[in-house]
């Protein structure tokens, strides 16, 4: 158990912390709960790059921290009407998509190798700035319309484009295009 994993095993913690503060409409901790989520993010990868503390756990423990403070956050965000359901559907479809398709290729005796591409790291820290805008904006009665609106539309636009790599990439990966290469997910 390193430094680093434990910091990240801390932020799967919060998460239920951040989800309560938005049910119960105390946006100024929710709004902190995600700017620690996101510091302390940071601070787990740099020790973990600075002291060689990288670990497999912490390859799966990190990304999957990130993915359920943001789904959490997009779904009660959606629930209450501060972003569009269409958003939320789309980003949870995109997620339930790539698990799937990890799972189904790992059942096949074919496992993937999970690696981000650009376009879903694009994708995520839109989706971070797009939260971060929308709880900012609760929290301290801000209106920034000209800049959610435009987030929102990126992250649409990303978070389908990533949905497409995954999948084009996985049906390589299935199909055994380029078995040598290993095309990964």
């Amino acid at each position: 158990m390193t430094i680093p994993n434990l910091i990240t095993i801390l932020r799967l913690l919060l998460v239920p912390a951040v989800v309560l503060a938005m049910l119960q409409a105390r946006w100024d901790w929710a709004f902190a709960g995600l700017v620690i989520a996101g510091v302390s993010d940071g601070i787990d990868g740099f020790i973990a790059r600075r002291f060689n503390q990288q670990s497999e756990l912490g390859a799966y423990l990190d990304p999957m921290a990130d993915k359920l403070l943001l789904v959490s956050v997009f779904v009660v965000m959606g629930f209450i009407g501060q972003l569009p359901l269409w958003l939320v559907v789309t980003m949870v479809s995109r997620d339930a998509l790539i698990i799937c398709a990890v799972l189904l290729s790992t059942v096949m005796a074919h496992p993937v190798e999970i690696k981000p591409f650009l376009v879903s790291k694009a994708n995520t820290a839109i989706q971070i700035v797009l939260a971060a805008v929308a709880l900012g904006e609760l929290a301290f009665a801000l209106h920034l319309d000209p800049l959610r609106p435009a987030l929102i539309l990126l992250s649409g636009v990303l978070t389908v484009a990533s949905a497409a790599a995954y999948l084009v990439a996985w049906l390589r990966h299935m199909s055994g295009y380029g078995e040598g290469s290993n095309p990964n997910i």
